[in-house]
């Protein structure tokens, strides 16, 4: 026997699921009178229990480094806003010396 095949009949196990489910009726995509297919139910396992200490390890880094990301943020935030003054400045140069022309 293999590891597929039932011990009374020696089919596989695929084609007895086969056979049990064309032969027992189904009521609302169930089939009556059998429980849930084993593909059916999720396989979530528990999750393994993690050190409180470790845990706290992983928040301090991961609010360091969104504090360095809002750091980084924030002075590029400055460099833009410097930037932005530049060109007006340069916008309005570029208005008195040439009076006549159209600037958008």
């Amino acid at each position: 026997l293999d590891a597929t095949s039932t011990a009374s009949t020696n089919l596989s196990r695929i084609r007895t699921i086969e056979i049990v489910e064309s032969s027992v009726p189904k009521k609302k995509g169930r089939l009556v009178s059998l429980g849930r297919r084993a593909r059916s139910v999720p396989l979530s396992a528990p999750q393994p229990c993690v050190d409180p200490e470790v845990l706290m390890d992983q928040l301090k880094d991961k609010d360091d480094r969104i504090a360095a990301l809002e750091q980084k943020m924030a002075d590029q935030e400055v460099g833009w806003e410097a930037t932005r003054k530049q060109n007006e400045q340069m916008m309005e140069m570029m208005k008195r010396m040439y009076p006549n022309e159209q600037f958008s």
